[in-house]
């Protein structure tokens, strides 16, 4: 994992980047949050990190080009990146965990099943602004399903 060497399908995501206003927050949030879930420091130089996971890398960077000190997820732009976070007791323990590193857990009266009754998701957003949803891999049947 993390090599780099993994097969690459055509048009899927190469890489994500991220300006935060407070690389040591987003380190702190974040370098958990994708550690808990696989990724692998990837990119380090003053103003950045990165992780990878297969092909795919996420971008933190503080650039000096920044015009705003807070992400707004409601804003146009990107309102969330969402992840396959394991089975629902994984992201059960990403939940009780993840206020220890910044994160807030998002509608909290639908959890976990906020994106629907078929959905088994967390929806978290950090003190920066930034939102992610962890989604959880089920065995739910589709409708009409005869299984």
């Amino acid at each position: 994992m993390g090599s780099g060497r993994e097969p690459v399908t055509f048009g899927s995501l190469h890489h994500v980047e991220l300006w935060v206003p407070d690389l040591g927050a987003a380190m702190r949030s974040w370098g958990w949050l994708l550690g808990q879930l696989g990724w692998a420091t990837f990119q380090e130089w003053p103003a950045g990190r990165s992780w990878r996971l297969g092909p795919t890398y996420l971008v933190l960077e503080e650039s000096p080009a920044l015009s705003g000190r807070r992400h707004d997820r409601l804003a146009p732009g990107l309102n969330h990146l969402a992840f396959h976070a394991g089975p629902p007791a994984a992201v059960d323990h990403l939940v009780e965990e993840a206020p220890g590193y910044g994160w807030t857990l998002l509608f909290a009266d639908r959890h976990p099943h906020a994106g629907g009754p078929d959905t088994y998701a967390a929806y978290l957003t950090d003190g920066q602004g930034y939102e992610v949803e962890l989604v959880a891999t089920t065995t739910l049947k589709a409708p009409n399903s005869p299984r």
